[in-house]
């Protein structure tokens, strides 16, 4: 009997020291989950739920709430203008508008509006909704939605001879070139316009939606009013050719003109004129003719 009791005491130590054992390991793979998370948290931040499309949407399509899906995002590199699901949650629900910094946050699918928004340029899925990317509710895409403040639309006429027809695309950078007389010199070729940037091609102004089949007739691009009376005095008074800027090239400002001397690499040399010496004569008649003596002119 004491047998027994004994070996049921040892027992009971046993499990109870294979209890202890096993819960301070469970702690302390808690504890090392819990640091990794923390480390993880430190490093991404906050998440917050916002809108992305769940597929593919072109230039002028509507977006509902069949077109979107909730995604989680960093809220330290959210981009700006992004549609947070907790705004449109709090709308929903009559609940408190969501703010931040005293702003409230915008509303994808705003109440009462019967409307859909329309995709102002292409977007491919998963990308996060921006409101820079749609219209206003019931507000038809187009050229107007692409242009910035104080910025003006202005259209260029292209052909082969143009250097882009058929390869400039909408959102493209370009510089553009005057060929034309100057000041009775001959034809001169300047720099007039740098890194401007193209808002459409011909009437389409996605890429998606160019015809790269056929040659572009016109090249929409976004200037500044002093520049759109520089491009159309450039457009009446000679020849415009642009040249396509790389992604990642620097702009540049610095002042670009060739002449028919320096494409030639001809040294244009000035004629300097020296004034003659002043000579002065009288006339003397000797005989039936009449000379000319060279006298000492008076100062």
């Amino acid at each position: 009997m004491r047998a027994v009791f004994a070996l049921v005491l040892v027992l009971g130590v046993a499990l109870a020291g294979l209890a202890v054992y096993m819960t301070q390991n469970l702690m302390s793979q808690s504890q090392s989950e819990l640091a990794r998370a923390q480390a993880y948290f430190d490093k991404t931040g906050r998440l917050v739920e916002v809108y992305a499309v769940a597929k593919p949407l072109k230039f002028g399509d509507p977006i509902t709430k069949a077109d979107v899906k909730v995604v989680y995002a960093q809220e330290k590199a959210l981009p700006q203008g992004a549609f947070r699901v907790s705004a449109q949650t709090a709308s929903d629900t009559n609940a408190a508008p969501a703010s931040e910094g005293g702003k409230p946050l915008p509303l994808l699918f705003p109440p009462n509006a019967d409307k859909p928004r329309f995709v102002t340029r292409s977007m491919v899925e998963n990308e996060i909704v921006l409101v820079s990317r749609v219209t206003e509710p019931g507000s038809v895409a187009g050229l107007t939605d692409k242009i910035a403040p104080g910025m003006r639309a202005f259209q260029i006429k292209v052909d082969v001879a143009s250097g882009v027809a058929g390869f400039v695309m909408p959102d493209d950078l370009i510089d553009v070139y005057w060929t034309g007389s100057a000041d009775g010199d001959g034809e001169v070729t300047r720099l007039i316009e740098a890194a401007v940037r193209v808002m459409a091609v011909d009437q389409s102004s996605d890429e998606s939606e160019v015809n790269k089949n056929e040659m572009a007739r016109t090249v929409t691009v976004a200037v500044t009013p002093e520049q759109v009376a520089r491009l159309a005095q450039a457009q009446a008074t000679g020849r415009m050719s642009m040249s396509l800027i790389g992604r990642g090239t620097e702009e540049t400002a610095d002042l670009v003109q060739v002449d028919k001397n320096a494409l030639l690499g001809i040294e244009r040399k000035e004629v300097v004129k020296t004034e003659a010496p002043e000579v002065c004569t009288v006339k003397t008649r000797k005989g039936a003719e009449v000379v000319d003596i060279q006298i000492p002119c008076n100062d």
